[in-house]
């Protein structure tokens, strides 16, 4: 197998394939710590008889900003894939049907964009790697 030299790169082209996903981090970091201090409290509204979101809710939502930070996160990843947490009863349907389009639009590319780190992370590296 032969070893890519990313050396022999511009120096444009590995600082874009190697910085990318750490710039888009931050750009994550930034874009959840909005949502979390503007956007949490209507999800949270939007969500009231969700048992899920409500004992979350009651055990980090008074923690500061990290408390909030990571309750977003949980609910962005219950509203993304909410199948599971309908089936398991933690999720009401109704309330994830009726979810305000706006929220919905904002938790789905918040995790789009982990995904879309997640992938060019995992591309930089394996071109590290060869």
């Amino acid at each position: 197998m032969a070893m890519i030299d990313i050396h022999s790169w511009p120096h444009e082209i590995s600082l874009l394939v190697f910085g990318g996903p750490i710039l888009l981090a931050a750009i994550s970091l930034a874009f959840s710590l909005y949502l979390s201090r503007c956007h949490l409290d209507a999800m949270l509204d939007a969500l009231q008889s969700s048992r899920y979101i409500a004992i979350w809710a009651a055990g980090l939502q008074d923690h500061g900003w990290f408390g909030r930070f990571m309750l977003t996160a949980k609910i962005s990843g219950m509203l993304t894939w909410p199948g599971p947490g309908i089936r398991a009863g933690e999720l009401n349907p109704d309330e994830v049907r009726n979810f305000p389009r706006h929220l919905k639009h904002l938790v789905i590319t918040e995790t789009v964009l982990h995904c879309v780190i997640l992938v060019w992370g995992a591309i930089a590296f394996v071109l590290l790697k060869l």
